[in-house]
Order: C-alpha cells, then structure tokens, then sequence
C-alpha cells in the first residue's frame, strides 16, 4: 500500500503479531445464503448498484464515480431488504442515496425493491457503516442521514455495541452540511433514549423527538415491533 491508502477496514485489522484484531462493532455478519428470488436480483443488478467491499480500498476510489455523476449524497444506514430506500429514492432524483448494509440477503432483497420503484440513484455497500462515514464522507458534505430501526443490541452487556453513541453522533454531525437533517426511528424505548442523550450532546446538532415521518414507508421491522407492542420513536435533529 502506498502512503495515501486509507486505514484498515473492520475485519482486516491485525495486532502487531498477525492475528484478527478483536472488534466491537454496531453488527453481526449473519447467513449470506440467497432465496431464489434474491440470487435473481443479485444477478441481474448487483454488478450496476453494489459497491465491492475492496473497491473502496483503491485511494483514487470516488463514490462520485460509483454514481456516474456529482450529486447531493444521502446515507441510509441499516436498509434492511429496502422497503424504504426504493421509495424514498425515487422521491429524490436529484440526490444520490448510499445505502450501507452489511447482510448481503437483505441486500439482494433491496435491488429488487430499489427496482420496483425506479430509483437507479441507489448505490449498496456492505463496508462498515462508521468507517465508510469517517474515510469515504467528507467533512460538510452529507445531504441527509438516515438511521431507521438500528439493531438494537437489547441485551445490557450488548448496548456498547449499538450504533448510535455519542463518539457517532459526533462524527456523523461533522460529516452532514449545515442545514442537513438526519432522521432516526427505534422501536425500543430504551435505545430512544440513548439515541436522544447522545444527539443532545452534540453542540453541532439541534432536535429531538418528532411525529413519525410520514415519508417514511412503514417496513417489516416497524410492523413487528408493533406487533408486540413496543412504540415506535421518531427523531429528526438538524446540524447547525
């Protein structure tokens, strides 16, 4: 590697001898096997839409060449099998949407649905959501954020490993431009809470809770959630 390649993605880090570097991270990689009908959209849109994990490891790579053009850039993270990113795209076919999910099922499930409604400014990559956030999103740039239905980590030894922390919310509000908004939805109390907490802290950002978004297509993980009964909470902040 040359002196400008970028650090070392989660799960390629070594200790100083040469083993795996132990990790606390925001996910666990599940099951990668496909469905019929998901091995059938990978095939047919994967190679236009996903971003290969080592592609971003080229220090010339540029998400602006993965989109074909110069556009203001959305990051989801967590789409899950992309109930919402195909509409929501496709409601915004001046911006550009990186959708960053590391189950690669949910994925193949997303282009599909990505598809379904036309919005071909959606970019997949599976690539860890805070180092994409840190070495491929400039400073002031981020048009929008989104974080719907994180996994929630509920067991109470598992909370350090959720995404949404304070050392994130700093780094997300340094990464979206003045004005921006990022939108966030849990369905576990307890994680509302923290997600609040460490949004609050953050003197770059400004909100709170908010009525749901009604943009935002209700999805299989809402729809469990109130299943069994947990409430569903809406957070909007903006950066100042």
């Amino acid at each position: 590697m040359n002196d400008h390649a970028r650090p070392a993605r989660p799960h390629l880090r070594l200790t100083e001898d040469g083993r795996r570097m132990r990790e606390v991270l925001s996910y666990s990689r599940r099951g990668g096997r496909f469905t019929p009908s998901q091995a059938a959209a990978w095939e047919k849109y994967a190679e236009r839409w996903v971003i290969p994990d080592e592609a971003v490891d080229d220090p010339d790579f540029t998400l602006a060449r993965c989109f074909g053009r110069e556009a203001p850039l959305i990051v989801e993270i967590g789409p899950g099998v992309g109930e919402a990113t195909g509409v929501l795209a496709a409601a915004r076919p001046d911006h550009d949407l990186l959708a960053l999910e590391v189950w690669r099922p949910g994925v193949a499930s997303a282009l599909a649905e990505v598809a379904a409604a036309g919005a071909d400014n959606v970019r997949f990559c599976s690539v860890d959501a805070a180092w994409v956030m840190e070495h491929l999103i400039a400073a002031d740039s981020l048009a929008g954020l989104w974080t719907f239905f994180p996994d929630p980590w509920p067991k109470k030894r598992h909370h350090k490993r959720r995404l949404v922390n304070r050392d994130f919310a700093a780094l997300a509000a340094a990464r979206l431009r003045p004005g921006a908004e990022w939108r966030l939805a849990t369905d576990w109390d307890d994680y509302a809470e923290q997600m609040r907490a460490a949004l609050d802290a953050e003197p770059l950002l400004e909100g709170g809770l908010v009525p749901r978004w009604e943009e935002r297509p209700v999805t299989k993980f809402e729809r469990k959630g109130r299943a069994v009964g947990r409430a569903i909470s809406d957070l909007r902040y903006v950066r100042t």
